[in-house]
């Protein structure tokens, strides 16, 4: 589990607590803890707490955002940190538009994905 610094942590608009994620789901809480450890979604420490979440932006109603999983996979093939793939899936991109993060929440992951691909070239 990863701890990011106040830019990162401030470009990702909303968190969830492990928990919440495992009721959106309708799984147990260990089980939302084997997608963290599986890659399928980021975790990081937060708070004064420093409890595990997750961007709010990885779920959609009562599923993980379509495309996420591939384009976490295809970012860290590339050699990226989960901290480094936070702030590259939450900042702007002109050319999508929007973020990347919203680009796989609008079913647009062939353009996310397209534009992970390139950043390995």
């Amino acid at each position: 589990m990863t701890e990011i610094d106040a830019k990162t942590d401030a470009l990702v608009p909303a968190w969830l607590h492990l928990p919440d994620i495992a009721e959106k789901l309708d799984i147990e809480v260990t089980r939302v803890r084997q997608l963290v450890r599986d890659g399928q979604l980021i975790a990081v420490r937060r708070g004064e707490k420093r409890t595990l979440q997750v961007p709010a932006a990885f779920i959609d109603g009562d599923k993980v955002v379509k495309g996420l999983s591939g384009t976490l996979t295809l970012l860290r093939d590339d050699g990226y940190s989960d901290e480094e793939m936070l702030e590259w899936l939450f900042t702007p991109d002109s050319t999508l538009p929007g973020t990347p993060a919203q680009a796989l929440s609008e079913n647009r992951g062939t353009e996310v994905k397209r534009r992970a691909q390139a950043l390995a070239v």
